[in-house]
């Protein structure tokens, strides 16, 4: 009888120093995306912190599955993340992901600017920004496997990332609506934002093709706790005030986006199942 598959996964989940939450509640990421793991049989996760360690992990892993907040590839491990890719391996990529680094502007340490980096070429997307914490609604742009059973049109509140598009053949699979930044005071500096499409949606989610194996970047899922927020305030379409919840779960709190991410595993790992 032959042995049972056993998918490697490998996951980066924490925040920037190495150690920091970077205002988001890791623990609560890592106990949900280790649960939804563990609903794939004989699935064997690995967890890092940061991407130090990648090379390591990645020969025996069919997945690299991540959620970070600061931490990203430097360009000899982007190198390899991008030599695995070619060879069959699936990279699925939640929140900030899509970040890394920002830099003063003009010499002014209260404005700060991302820097588009290796990593963001590969992902297809480069973050620019996002307004404060907001309710709105999320279309499904194209059956995919990530889309299936994900309901066109569903609510959430979460931050709204403004997304450059990179790769202009990538497919997209998650929009929303909002032609004009509500608060552009709010977080970073954007010297010009690509994010906004000629019909004023954005894209939050996105799957590209890299050699033999391929990219998914979903853009939803901030969550924090009283010992890891850093919302100054949230927009009045979540609370009357704009009084940051001690406790936020966000899309988390949804069957939609919890059935984007089992989605996401499974496709990420569907190579591997099917063999």
């Amino acid at each position: 009888m032959p042995r049972p598959t056993a998918p490697g996964i490998h996951l980066v989940i924490g925040g920037f120093p190495p150690g920091s939450t970077a205002g988001h509640d890791m623990a609560y990421v890592q106990r949900r995306l280790l649960g939804f793991v563990d609903e794939v049989e004989h699935a064997q996760p690995t967890i890092s912190s940061n991407f130090d360690d990648v090379e390591t992990w990645l020969p025996a892993s069919q997945l690299l599955l991540t959620y970070t907040s600061g931490p990203f590839p430097q360009p000899d491990q982007a190198a390899a993340i991008d030599d695995w890719l070619s060879g069959g391996g699936r990279w699925f990529a939640l929140h900030g992901t899509s970040g890394g680094k920002a830099v003063s502007v003009d010499g002014d340490r209260r404005r700060r600017r991302m820097v588009r980096l290796d990593h963001h070429d590969t992902l297809g997307a480069f973050f620019l920004n996002h307004p404060p914490i907001r309710r709105f609604s999320v279309d499904v742009e194209a059956e995919h496997p990530i889309t299936e059973g994900v309901t066109s049109g569903f609510e959430t509140a979460d931050e709204l990332y403004f997304l450059e598009v990179l790769d202009r053949d990538a497919q997209v699979l998650l929009t929303t609506h909002l032609p004009a930044d509500p608060d552009p005071r709010f977080g970073f500096d954007v010297e010009n934002d690509t994010s906004v499409r000629p019909d004023g949606s954005r894209v939050l989610g996105l799957v590209r093709d890299h050699g033999a194996g391929a990219v998914a970047y979903v853009a939803l899922g901030h969550t924090h706790s009283p010992a890891t927020n850093g919302q100054p305030y949230v927009d009045e379409s979540v609370v009357a005030g704009g009084e940051t919840p001690p406790v936020f779960r966000g899309s988390w709190d949804t069957d939609d986006f919890a059935r984007l991410v089992r989605n996401g595993i499974r496709w990420g790992l569907q190579p591997a199942l099917t063999r």
